[in-house]
């Protein structure tokens, strides 16, 4: 069966965003990772930067509160999404997922669309992925840190995404079996990955 979505989900370092871009392109497919985060907060017409920190788990109301001063004029202020448990923004997140899913041909990359989309049969879910090694390795020439720098971002984003699955779907821990295909970048170029991933979708 054809694919008609593809979710790309990836650890820091591993090359992710370049593998979903190269599937995109061959395929003809729009390529969607932020765009996620504005359509959502456009449907409760909220700040994309708003919406964006309930996912990093800032607190909204916490944030304005402070800002505004008081809670009369937060209370005036903020949207009613804004002022209900962080799970409804969570699922107005995982909501506009799905209907970005629906309008097909796309390739989502982040927000653990793998998760969101389960189940569905027009979807393949990719994890890419590498070692430590390598991923650290990577970092420097991409974001101009040192070695010691890298390490440490690796750990924290490495954190935040089991952190961030937890929180939107409830996995406490993540495994191949949650993805169609799972590929080491170690020793494979990005375009090698996205020939694979192009050649599943296609057959």
């Amino acid at each position: 069966m054809t694919r008609t979505v593809i979710c790309v989900s990836h650890a820091t370092g591993a090359g992710g965003h370049e593998v979903g871009r190269l599937v995109a392109d061959r395929l003809g497919f729009r390529l969607v990772d932020e765009e996620i985060v504005a359509r959502a907060a456009e449907k409760e017409n909220l700040d994309p930067n708003d919406l964006a920190d309930v996912e990093r788990r800032k607190s909204l109301l916490e944030r304005i509160l402070r800002d505004l001063g008081s809670v009369g004029d937060a209370e005036a202020f903020v949207p009613f999404v804004l002022q209900q448990d962080p799970g409804s923004l969570r699922a107005l997140i995982r909501q506009t997922i799905n209907e970005t899913a629906d309008e097909g041909n796309v390739v989502i990359v982040s927000h653990a669309a793998s998760y969101a989309l389960a189940g569905r049969d027009d979807v393949l879910r990719v994890l890419v992925t590498a070692s430590p090694a390598t991923r650290v390795g990577r970092l420097p020439a991409a974001e101009g840190l040192d070695e010691k720098k890298a390490t440490k971002s690796i750990g924290a984003n490495d954190a935040g995404r089991a952190d961030y699955l937890k929180r939107f779907y409830g996995v406490g821990s993540e495994e191949p079996v949650h993805y169609d295909i799972v590929i080491n970048t170690d020793a494979i170029s990005a375009g090698k990955v996205a020939e694979l991933i192009v050649h599943t979708a296609s057959s």
